[in-house]
């Protein structure tokens, strides 16, 4: 447990200071800025405590608005990622995800990479749907979610492949 504990904490900052430092800075062709943290909800164990997870999450998005300067819009796509979770893992895996013995071991790579999408999806379109906040620009935040929401899954699920114990 202790393990668990510190590997996520690790992971927590890790992923905070990646962000804050290096992805932050990047503009793929001056819009898109991949939002790389997203992976910790990927990561986060599955059978963890819900409501720490939220807090955590909430955290995690706080500080990552803090340094972004995004006024809460981290914090609140967040919180949103962590609160659908179960929902978009019970899609992905189906009931088998609520048995103990559940691991992403035993699932299929296009049933992780689909699990990390729509956590991604979700998160891009509550990010950038309050942003801009105009449904009259609908056009430009579905443009947003789909080339940004597209460089972070590229470069989480290289993520997910090198530093995650349960990649194939």
């Amino acid at each position: 447990m202790n393990n668990t504990v510190f590997l996520n904490s690790l992971r927590f900052v890790l992923l905070i200071l990646a962000q804050v430092l290096i992805f932050n800075a990047m503009n793929f062709m001056d819009s898109i800025n991949p939002l790389v943290y997203v992976i910790f909800f990927y990561w986060y164990p599955i059978k963890g405590n819900r409501t720490l997870f939220m807090l955590i999450s909430f955290l995690l998005g706080l500080i990552i608005d803090i340094f972004s300067d995004t006024m809460a819009l981290n914090a609140i796509a967040s919180l949103t990622v962590a609160y659908a979770r179960p929902v978009i893992m019970r899609f992905c895996f189906g009931v088998n995800y609520e048995f103990q013995n559940f691991s992403f071991k035993n699932t299929t790579k296009v049933q992780r990479i689909t699990f990390m999408a729509l956590l991604i999806l979700i998160h891009q379109l509550v990010f950038f749907s309050l942003e801009i906040l105009s449904f009259a620009h609908i056009l430009l935040i579905l443009k947003k979610v789909f080339a940004t929401g597209l460089v972070t899954l590229v470069l989480c699920t290289l993520f997910s492949s090198l530093f995650s114990p349960t990649s194939e």
